[in-house]
């Protein structure tokens, strides 16, 4: 009888409904301007959009078409890293050896090719064997210890870079290797990593090319593949992710190794480009990548952030690194200025974090 009563419907006159535009706080659709926002790469955008047009205000030569291709030339080079570096930040971890790591790929392939005289594509072939075996013993001893990633490639930091100067200086008794442009396979090898094509009379680098194809792939992955679910998963939380069925040890581990695949592909455009390999250099570097990253929406706990971020992240590297010295100002403030904008992109994700979660 109680139940009768209860569902019985009312005979007095209905409550009015109501207004269609009144809803619940927790669930009224916030405006399109704030979930634009909400994504880690407009906010990048718009930055790299500003810091264009005002160079190319303050900086008139910025606005000739070998400019730009040199810009974007720069940009790649910093990008090409900066993809796999997200990716790694995506899942929660960081590599602060990327940047010696690419001297170390870029001097094992000219070094075994001159010193044994064989084929530069022998050292290529070494050099990638190389970089995939430093980032799975950086992932691997992450996994195994669980010591935090920023320790674990500190040390492997340390240790490539005295290998690169004390390995050079033993083997070609200086602190750059020899000259391989007179080598078998050079040729080759240059048209790959480091050759230019023609646009409208203007010399683009072919890195460029590469920078945008890795970035879409990286994309696909990302938002398209059951191994672009696992980075997001890890670098949320690993010990959810792994109860779940999520290949934890995997998933690192192959995230290193991508960052050492892309130490070998700039170590191998750096070589090509210059034909020596100076033993000093890289240092620093990693911190670049790093930064075109968190730039670019990569959150530093983890678990957020795109491929195409950086993608802009690094054009506004090679935009103020270039137009600065278009603009005829002191380089030294180049450092200046990417502090400033690393500092602008964490305070903005930050507030767009909590613009995104508020109630």
């Amino acid at each position: 009888m109680t139940m009768t009563q209860t569902t019985a419907p009312a005979t007095g006159s209905p409550s009015p409904a109501p207004p269609a535009h009144q809803q619940d706080g927790r669930t009224a659709q916030r405006p399109l301007a704030i979930r634009l926002l909400a994504r880690p790469e407009v906010g990048v955008f718009l930055g790299a959009v500003a810091v264009y047009v005002f160079f190319l205000i303050a900086a008139p030569p910025v606005r000739d078409g070998s400019s730009m291709a040199n810009i974007l030339y720069q940009s790649s080079t910093i990008g090409i890293m900066a993809l796999p570096v997200a990716l790694l930040m995506i899942g929660g971890e960081f590599d602060l050896s990327a940047g010696v790591a690419v001297i170390t790929s870029a001097l094992t392939a000219s070094m075994l090719s001159y010193q044994l005289t064989m084929n530069v594509w022998v050292g290529v072939v070494v050099a990638l064997l190389v970089s995939l075996a430093v980032g799975f013993l950086n992932g691997w001893m992450v996994v195994k210890t669980g010591l935090p990633s920023f320790l674990i490639t500190l040390g492997s930091f340390l240790i490539l870079q005295g290998v690169n100067l004390a390995v050079t200086k033993l083997v070609t008794t200086n602190v750059a290797t020899d000259d391989i442009s007179d080598m078998d396979g050079f040729g080759q090898a240059r048209k790959v990593f480091a050759s230019s094509f023609d646009v409208g009379g203007v010399q683009v680098k072919i890195t460029i090319v590469y920078w945008l194809v890795f970035a879409a792939i990286a994309t696909w992955v990302l938002l398209r593949t059951k191994y672009g679910n696992w980075v997001f998963a890890v670098g949320g939380n690993k010990e959810s992710a792994r109860a779940v069925g999520v290949p934890v040890t995997f998933t690192k581990i192959s995230l290193f190794m991508l960052v050492g695949f892309g130490a070998w592909f700039v170590g191998m455009h750096q070589l090509f480009t210059f034909n020596t390999v100076q033993s000093g250099e890289g240092v620093g570097q990693e911190l670049i990548y790093i930064s075109a990253a968190v730039i670019g929406g990569c959150l530093l706990t983890g678990g957020a952030g795109s491929a195409i971020g950086p993608v802009f992240g690094a054009f506004m590297f090679g935009m103020v690194q270039q137009g600065i010295v278009y603009a005829g100002w002191n380089p030294d403030w180049f450092k200046a200025f990417l502090g400033v904008m690393l500092l602008g992109a964490v305070l903005i994700n930050l507030w767009v974090q909590r613009t995104a979660t508020r109630r």
